[in-house]
């Protein structure tokens, strides 16, 4: 529930005065003589990100001021609102952006996650009064996307277990009105093997969660994520420093979740598949070891070098079910790997396609909306690596190199039909906080694929 805007100005609204660093000195002209004697008497320093209040003459808050780079995106946006008095109201006052931008980039910074905490410890964050149109709307719904994806992830797997993460996806679905099957039990390990294979160590059972809406005519998106509710890494079991946030190790499937539920609440024409793989990769007598062979739906056979590569299979099961529709549009999410992570970094999602031009599109998208992506190669000689002298492939491959590639190839392997599919690994995870982006919890690069989406839903309309 968002609670940082009003559609109402009162008496204790102020301005915010969002100002390019170019356009400073102009603006300050404009302003009061009192207003400018404090700011000149508190040495602001007009470079952009800086950001204070100025008082009227009788010593009250008259408003504030921020500087943007003089090319501003909503982040510039963002760090004003998380610099302003908690449980204050403010109108934004700037020819700089739009006011839907600065509605969702309020909206990103105000997100708190508070489900532990009693309402008395938490302040409100500063409220920001905007008009009830069409913009604000769009931007309220993606901000409230948005905060389902950090809320599924910042949820300890004690309360995020399957169970939890299915009735997620049911209770938005139904908002939607939705349809949603699930496949769990013996139906499951006859269909989806890889998926059984993983999560039958714990007794929170594994399942498989299918999710549709739209138009059966109208263009077909599909949305796999991983939905692994906490990874030990199984038989391969990993050390405690390794294991203490694997509650995010369901990210993509949260970040899917977030994506679905904004395309839905934005009505957009397409027909739209969600599905989720979901498990807990555990220890017990039935886990699924080192040297075993599992069989796939696809009729593949995957010997099992590391039992910690285990989203990959859980991945190829769900892949292959949505492959055989070939949608227009497939896209898979997950924490996949860390070697993406000791490529870019946390903060640069890694990006594989079989398609140049969506390759170009979503690029093009994630430096419009600053929310940059990276692409890395399905560099084919390395298939090299994830080939078994026992079976079809081997999950964890042979040798300790390009470790986000070879586990692109074993996604790509269970993609025969579809033109057009982009495997994203990503941390899923803010490690430190940036304007709009607080710390934990991300629906990582679920805006520039909303956007990719908007564009083929009205290329095809």
């Amino acid at each position: 529930m968002l609670t940082c805007f009003s559609s109402k100005k009162t008496k204790a609204t102020r301005p915010l005065h969002l100002v390019t660093a170019a356009g400073f000195d102009d603006w300050l002209q404009s302003q009061t003589e009192h207003c400018r004697a404090w700011l000149n008497a508190t040495q602001f320093a007009a470079t952009p990100g800086a950001t204070t209040l100025f008082p009227d003459a009788a010593g009250a808050v008259a408003g504030a001021v921020s500087l943007l780079p003089n090319e501003p995106d909503l982040w510039a946006a963002a760090n004003a609102a998380g610099k302003l008095p908690a449980e204050t109201s403010w109108q934004a006052e700037t020819d700089a952006l739009t006011q839907d931008d600065i509605a969702l980039a309020w909206a990103l910074q105000s997100y708190r996650f508070t489900r532990y905490q009693p309402d008395s410890q938490q302040s409100q964050p500063a409220q920001l009064v905007v008009k009830k149109n069409k913009a604000t709307a769009r931007a309220r719904t993606i901000a409230e996307a948005i905060y389902l994806g950090r809320d599924l992830v910042n949820t300890p797997a004690f309360d995020m277990g399957p169970d939890e993460l299915q009735a997620a996806i049911e209770t938005m679905g139904a908002k939607h009105k939705a349809k949603i099957a699930v496949t769990t039990g013996k139906k499951l390990q006859q269909n989806f093997p890889l998926i059984h294979a993983v999560g039958d160590a714990s007794p929170r059972r594994p399942r498989l969660v299918d999710l549709t809406w739209g138009k059966a005519k109208a263009p077909k998106v599909t949305l796999v994520g991983k939905g692994v509710c906490f990874d030990t890494g199984g038989l391969n079991l990993k050390p405690g420093g390794s294991m203490a946030l694997m509650k995010k190790d369901m990210g993509g499937a949260a970040a899917m979740i977030a994506l679905a539920d904004a395309i839905m609440g934005l009505g957009l024409p397409i027909r739209l598949r969600l599905l989720v793989p979901i498990v807990e990769n555990s220890v017990s007598g039935s886990a699924f070891r080192p040297g075993d062979v599992l069989p796939s739906r696809a009729g593949l056979h995957v010997e099992i070098g590391n039992t910690d590569a285990e989203g990959r299979l859980i991945l190829a099961d769900a892949l292959d079910l949505a492959d055989a529709e070939e949608p227009d549009l497939l896209i898979d999410a997950a924490t996949l790997t860390g070697a993406a992570r000791v490529a870019l970094g946390p903060e640069l999602p890694v990006m594989f396609t079989n398609d140049d031009t969506l390759a170009h599109n979503i690029l093009d998208a994630g430096k419009r909306l600053a929310d940059p992506l990276w692409p890395l190669p399905l560099h084919e000689p390395y298939r090299n690596y994830i080939k078994s002298s026992i079976a079809d492939l081997n999950n964890a491959g042979t040798k300790p190199f390009a470790g986000s590639i070879t586990a692109a190839l074993f996604l790509q392997s269970f993609v025969k039909r579809t033109q057009s599919w982009v495997h994203f690994d990503i941390f899923g995870y803010n490690d430190q906080a940036r304007p709009g982006r607080p710390q934990g919890g991300e629906a990582t690069a679920m805006r520039p694929l909303l956007a990719v989406i908007e564009a083929l839903a009205g290329a095809k309309a």
